[in-house]
């Protein structure tokens, strides 16, 4: 079938299922489609462990074993650590790693049957906006080649929206998967902080981030959640003690009565008509099927930009203390004594924005500046999750745009870091406050580029998300549009 890899993880499991096509012939498809590595989306491809895991796959299809999404190919972001792929977090000091086992995220979605194609380019330890803090290059936006495709999980989304993969995970710190799907037109969901386990996921910044599926469609999603989410307190404390859940169970139940808040401060001064217009649309086709918008108030959403770029640096510097030449990844060559060798692997390693993040957050946490700085951004942290809590007693669902802008090009904000971060402020505050959040294709803007609507839920409503947004793309054709030449 030559249009194998425009369909979905549904239709490519039923498919399967039914044995019209082999695991073997949709990987040998993915990966042809592969050669050349275009838009620069993988970091590391081997077609022999992805068409072994497809064998294996087709045994279980055969005798009946499978797993719900046995055979369907997806790509993981290069911050899971792999025993089969190489694990660098878009970092030279972890060129060539490879580790000696799974993350939980990428065991779990092998279990429910999925073949890995490889591992995806991302922002250097998923710090950024645009996916040009990679240390193995920028990842190219599939709409628009000059473009980016948003950060970091920017290999993640542009391999879906290119073909190169069905589907992808990614992970959200700070809008890391919301952004890039809003900005390559596909969906993507950050679930309730602690839904999915963070074992064996690189750390950015701990309280932050969030493993989440990124797919054409709200039903992948809704699929590859349930099978990425479950209590894994063992080894990861940070991991939530739930039941597992059918996310697909609720798709198509009716929006009528469904309230939805639109904040008064995601509609202000910044947002860029043309994605208000697509937003606009959007709630519009809401209102279609029932559901009524309400007007609410988050009002500490410009606050949300001084907090994270607090509290998520002092956590990095934390964090990537442990990359230091000692145990793992790479080591300067020429040093005089301990300290030297520490001081050449990190300068050699890592990349501009982790050395700013770093000093950033060693700054904030030092003697003298941790009341200043740390303490009250956690305090104003607790105060935007409290918004949110208030703004759930007037709606159900919270909606508005992921991002000001569409997809910017190359280079725009090459001087002006500031720039990238401003362009976080609309998902930043979910993310603070714990929240599950999703990006839902709702038309486009200038250039003719993507525009991402987002959905923010209480904690644990994901289910309520995801039916809210499969039913939209019930109502629209923008999750099926394409770029040129997919």
């Amino acid at each position: 079938m030559s249009e194998l890899h425009n369909l979905s993880v549904k239709a490519l499991a039923t498919l399967l299922h039914t044995k019209e096509v082999s695991a073997v012939e949709v990987a040998t498809r993915f990966l042809a489609r592969m050669g050349g590595n275009p838009h620069n989306a993988f970091l590391d491809i081997d077609s022999e462990v992805t068409l072994a895991q497809a064998r294996a796959s087709d045994a279980k299809l055969a005798d009946g074993t499978a797993g719900p999404m046995e055979g369907v190919p997806v790509a993981h972001k290069d911050v899971f650590v792999t025993r089969d792929f190489a694990t660098t977090a878009g970092s030279k000091i972890l060129s060539g790693y490879r580790s000696p086992f799974d993350a939980t995220v990428v065991q779990r979605l092998r279990t429910a049957g999925m073949v890995t194609l490889g591992k995806l380019n991302c922002d250097e330890f998923a710090m950024g906006s645009a996916n040009e803090n990679s240390a193995y290059g920028p990842v190219q936006n599939p709409w628009d080649m000059a473009r980016v495709p948003g950060g970091s999980s920017g290999g993640s989304a542009a391999a879906v929206a290119a073909g190169l993969a069905p589907a992808a995970t990614g992970t959200d710190t700070g809008g890391s998967i919301r952004q890039p799907a809003s900005f390559c037109g596909i969906t993507g969901i950050k679930p309730t902080y602690g839904r999915a386990s963070r074992y064996g996921m690189i750390a950015y910044a701990s309280s932050l981030d969030q493993a989440g599926p990124m797919a054409r469609t709200a039903e992948d999603c809704a699929l590859m959640l349930s099978a990425m989410c479950g209590g894994d307190i063992d080894r990861d404390s940070t991991s939530l003690e739930m039941p597992t859940e059918d996310f697909a169970a609720s798709l198509n139940n009716s929006l009528e009565g469904l309230r939805i808040g639109i904040p008064k401060e995601f509609f202000g001064e910044g947002l860029h008509a043309d994605v208000r217009t697509a937003v606009d649309g959007a709630l519009r086709e809401y209102e279609k099927l029932g559901a009524k918008l309400v007007p609410i108030s988050l009002p500490r959403t410009e606050l949300s930009i001084p907090v994270y770029y607090i509290i998520a640096p002092a956590e990095a510097s934390s964090n990537l203390s442990r990359f230091d030449g000692v145990k793992f990844g790479h080591r300067a060559k020429d040093y005089t004594d301990l300290v030297d060798m520490y001081k050449k692997t990190r300068a050699e390693g890592f990349g501009g924005e982790v050395k700013r993040r770093i000093m950033t957050g060693a700054y904030v946490l030092s003697h003298g500046y941790y009341d200043a700085y740390y303490l009250q951004a956690q305090k104003i942290r607790r105060m935007i999750a409290d918004d949110f809590q208030n703004a759930f007693k007037e709606c159900d669902v919270i909606a508005g745009p992921v991002a000001p802008c569409v997809a910017w090009r190359f280079g725009e904000n090459a001087n002006d870091p500031v720039a990238d971060y401003l362009a976080d402020i609309f998902t930043l505050p979910a993310s603070l406050a714990g929240l599950p959040g999703m990006s839902v294709p709702a038309g486009f803007g200038a250039g003719g580029m993507p525009v991402g609507l987002q959905l923010i839920a209480n904690y644990f409503k994901e289910a309520q998300l995801l039916n809210a947004a499969h039913r939209l793309q019930q109502a629209t054709d923008f999750h099926l549009q394409k770029p040129a030449g997919v």
